[in-house]
């Protein structure tokens, strides 16, 4: 069965931006099904259209769907695996410059009006790796901890790469590769 890897960008982000279309070729080289939606409304993102658009994008997740996302594509992803029936279980997550509160911002309080149900997020994947840099202006390295404790995540420090986003000169992210080849052995 060809594996299935959800690429879910972030805040203003999109399928041509910041490594995206660097990670979708390479997934695709390696036989790989990669998939970037765009959800809508990038500019003023709202959790409940982001995440229809997510559900309807995926449609059947399985054992051979994977996740990467990329900021605001890390709660949105979370908030997805919250939706699926007992007994759903989808391959494996990774977290690029994830976080798991609204860092003060009121523009995306809609991803964090509940709480996150951890625990359900756990029984849906088993398997994560959360990616944050030593010198996020955005995102507080604490978040890799929080993903260590509440889902297990495997966590991977990287050295200077800001908000691994284009403005921040990051094209290409081959941790982000090496995490998805290796959740998916």
């Amino acid at each position: 069965m060809v594996k299935r890897i959800f690429l879910v960008h972030g805040w203003e982000g999109g399928p041509e931006r910041d490594w995206m279309p660097w990670l979708k070729n390479e997934l695709e080289e390696r036989g790989f099904d990669t998939i970037v939606p765009t959800l809508p409304d990038t500019e003023n993102p709202k959790m409940g259209p982001w995440l229809e658009f997510l559900i309807n994008s995926v449609e059947n997740p399985d054992k051979d769907c994977y996740f990467v996302g990329h900021s605001l594509g890390c709660i949105t992803i979370l908030r997805y695996l919250e939706t699926l029936k007992e007994g759903q279980e989808i391959g494996g997550t990774v977290l690029v410059a994830g976080f798991s509160d609204n860092l003060g911002y009121k523009e995306i309080d809609s991803f964090f009006e509940k709480p996150i149900e951890w625990d359900k997020i756990r029984s849906r994947c088993k398997r994560f790796i959360a990616i944050h840099s030593d010198d996020d202006p955005e995102v507080p390295l604490k978040h890799s901890g929080i993903f260590k404790e509440k889902l297990g995540a495997e966590v991977s420090i990287q050295h200077k790469m800001k908000h691994f986003d284009q403005g921040s000169g990051i094209t290409e992210l081959p941790v982000a590769l090496e995490s998805v080849l290796k959740l998916s052995k």
